[in-house]
């Protein structure tokens, strides 16, 4: 009776653990590769050294050189989140990002932007919202975010993504070019290429420019190429590098230009080291949750599972053996009861054979 309580109880516990590893596989599992409502603040530094670049102080423009920082932060918006309705609600998040470009010599600020845009939970990539903004110091102006900007998709495949560039508000394709360890991480490198496009900037700022830097022209355009390569981890879908190689020309409706920027921004090191720990860890959660741990459950229910069916069973079979052993025979040496069928017992104590019946009632009479 003990041993089928205890298998049914093994066999109940294991039923319950193959629940588990159902629901951690197939309900818990598709919900945490997604952007979580409570993101912590994060920022990014890059670093630009020896670059050329326009800097406007007082209204008088200038091109000068030296080292540029850049550092972008980006903060969940969760009240934003929270009014988000129709196909947004619940798929989407809504990040307040921003951008300050400083010369590490003086401080001086250079350029500046501020954002608001809803991201796809699961892709990372620009999702359509009425109440995206843009402010790049001027005037805060509405814009049309698609493709991916500070994020590809968790499970980022080796192919082709679309990569929105503030500079000309239009996405570019960014290829995969190939893989490479970046900090004991694997990293698929993604590059665009943007040449000789348009920013499009307002007219009086282009009069501005061009009247200080090209004399004789009344008003230009600016000329932008940018090869931007970024490194992501795949199962997260987390920039661990990124790399721009910018140059604009300023080029004026008389005919002459000139280089108002030419940098190389990289993440620094230390910008490097906290993406990959922070994305590393991150894998290490996703894996648990979508492989290792309903591998594991499903292996600790099905043993407990087939040991409560063995010992719920064995418990009836010994009971059956224990109720058909023989009861125990009188005297130590005594035969076996075939052995002594239709044969003599032998008189205890005595070892002649016994006289026949005849004989011991002939011996009585004489005796008499």
């Amino acid at each position: 009776m003990r041993s089928r309580v205890i298998g049914a109880a093994l066999f109940g516990v294991g039923v319950l653990v193959l629940v588990f590893a159902g629901g951690l596989a197939f309900v818990v599992a598709p919900q945490v590769d997604r952007l979580p409502y409570d993101l912590e603040r994060t920022q990014s530094v890059a670093e630009a050294p020896n670059a050329r670049f326009l800097q406007i102080t007082e209204g008088r423009a200038e091109v000068n050189q030296a080292t540029l920082r850049s550092t972008v932060t980006v903060q969940p918006d969760a009240k934003e989140t929270a009014n988000l309705d129709g196909p947004l609600d619940g798929e989407a998040v809504v990040w307040l990002v921003g951008q300050e470009v400083i010369r590490t010599d003086t401080e001086d600020l250079i350029s500046a932007y501020s954002t608001a845009l809803a991201l796809d939970r699961r892709t990372g990539a620009a999702r359509s919202w009425d109440k995206q903004w843009l402010d790049t110091g001027n005037d805060r102006q509405r814009v049309n975010y698609s493709g991916q900007i500070y994020k590809f998709p968790f499970g980022t495949e080796k192919k082709t993504y679309q990569i929105f560039d503030r500079d000309i508000n239009a996405t570019q394709p960014a290829h995969f070019v190939k893989t490479e360890q970046i900090n004991g991480l694997e990293t698929y490198q993604f590059t665009q290429e943007i040449r000789d496009a348009t920013q499009p900037l307002p007219a009086d700022r282009l009069q501005l420019l061009a009247s200080q830097l090209l004399p004789g022209a009344t008003t230009g355009q600016i000329r932008y190429s940018n090869t931007r390569s970024v490194w992501v981890e795949p199962t997260t879908g987390q920039f661990i590098k990124v790399q721009e190689t910018q140059r604009k020309n300023l080029v004026g409706d008389n005919g002459q230009e000139t280089v108002i920027l030419d940098a190389v921004f990289t993440y620094t090191d230390d910008t490097i080291a906290r993406s990959a720990e922070a994305a590393g860890s991150n894998r290490r959660l996703l894996q648990t949750v979508k492989l290792w741990g309903p591998i594991a459950l499903l292996v600790v229910g099905l043993a407990l599972v087939i040991v409560g069916l063995r010992q719920a069973l064995r418990g009836p079979r010994a009971a059956a053996v224990d109720g058909s052993v023989p009861e125990p025979r009188s005297g130590r040496h005594a035969a076996p009861v075939s052995a002594s069928v239709g044969k003599p017992e032998a008189s205890a104590g005595r070892t002649e054979p016994a006289a026949p019946p005849a004989d011991r009632d002939r011996q009585q009479t004489s005796d008499g």
